[in-house]
């Protein structure tokens, strides 16, 4: 994939996201891609993937605006650092404005996102949501949990400094 093709992309993405277009924005990712978000989990396929953004995301949030800067790749994976907003819609949080930043991968395959993973301070989202310190202290032991359980992460860990 081209630097251009890959910008084309993540607009096609991002302009499906804030219309609630899951098939849309779905249809970015190839059949079988995987959409690992840090609220709501892997969702792997299209099926899946515009279920997360139709009847999760969209149920939680309104005014959704999401853009992503700086775009690079190198032909089979692509980095961005994103900004997002969106105006909370649950009940406890209900009208909370949130604006976060983020930084993504996309391994790509065939013009389109095999797997997308993010990296976002959700700890800067839960301040601006007025999420009780206790609820958020276990939010990111959960989050610790899951990033010294990846493979990558054992992996790097297990090797000594240096090698």
């Amino acid at each position: 994939m081209t630097q251009a093709e890959f910008a084309a992309l993540l607009t096609r993405l991002t302009a499906a996201a804030e219309a609630g277009d899951g098939e849309t924005f779905a249809a970015c990712f190839t059949p079988d891609g995987v959409y690992h978000d840090y609220i709501y989990g892997d969702h792997k396929g299209r099926a899946e993937i515009a279920h997360m953004l139709k009847y999760m995301f969209h149920r939680d949030a309104t005014d959704y605006r999401w853009r992503f800067f700086d775009p690079v790749c190198n032909g089979d994976t692509g980095y961005a650092w994103s900004l997002s907003s969106f105006t909370s819609t649950v009940p406890e949080f209900q009208g909370k404005p949130v604006l976060i930043d983020g930084m993504s991968r996309f391994r790509l395959q065939h013009g389109l996102i095999a797997d997308y993973a993010e990296s976002v301070n959700g700890g800067v989202a839960m301040v601006q949501l007025g999420v009780a310190p206790a609820r958020m202290e276990k939010v990111l032991r959960k989050w610790s949990g899951l990033l010294h359980e990846r493979p990558g992460s054992r992996d790097f860990l297990a090797k000594k400094i240096g090698a």
